[in-house]
């Protein structure tokens, strides 16, 4: 699930568990390739634009709650 329009169908508590869970992942795979057992380095590019786009989605729906404060 790493589409933006699926990411935004989740609620602010789904985004910040699935932020958790991406992060970890990625640290995971980090550690990985430190270790030369990387399998597809493309996943590393993969979660970091996840990771990014769950960061855009919150900073918007932030943004949207203090313009209509």
């Amino acid at each position: 699930m790493s589409k933006a329009s699926e990411l935004r169908e989740m609620s602010d508590e789904q985004l910040e568990l699935e932020l958790r869970e991406t992060r970890q992942e990625l640290f995971r795979l980090r550690f990985q390739a430190a270790t030369e057992r990387l399998d597809a380095p493309s996943n590393l590019t993969r979660l970091r634009r996840k990771i990014a786009r769950i960061k855009t989605i919150q900073r918007e729906r932030s943004g949207a709650v203090a313009a209509s404060s």
